[in-house]
């Protein structure tokens, strides 16, 4: 079996990147392949990013508020370029209600400041494992 393979990135203006290197170390350090994008990425970067990649996850990080803006474009270009099995989760400072509105719109679960990075870990093995072919 192949290892899952992560595109992760920061959207738009936000500059703040140590949490998401952090997460990006331990995917790695989990057996995951990871795909860094980096900062300041687009939503048409990403979901290209995906494509090429062939990514089984899209994880993203949302500090500056902007996730109700960026989480429902990733999710319309990954419909739109025909990638409707692939995970896309996240996380950062999102509101409950926020992460509850972006999960009836097709987002993964979303975590916030504080979660185990083990929580993160086993709910994207266990999303591949049951949901990707």
């Amino acid at each position: 079996m192949r290892k899952i393979r992560i595109v992760m990135a920061k959207p738009g203006l936000d500059g703040h990147d140590r949490g998401i290197k952090i997460l990006a170390s331990a995917y790695r350090d989990s057996g995951m392949e990871v795909i860094y994008l980096g900062l300041r990425q687009t939503p048409e970067m990403i979901v290209s990013a995906a494509l090429q990649e062939d990514a089984d996850v899209i994880a993203l990080s949302s500090l500056n508020n902007a996730h109700m803006t960026i989480f429902p474009k990733v999710l319309k270009l990954m419909k739109k370029n025909g990638i409707d099995d692939v995970l896309l989760t996240g996380g950062g400072i999102i509101p409950g209600k926020d992460m509850e509105a972006l999960r009836d719109l097709g987002s993964g679960k979303l975590f916030g400041p504080g979660t185990p990075v083990q929580d993160t870990i086993d709910y994207i093995e266990n999303w591949v494992k049951e949901n990707r072919r």
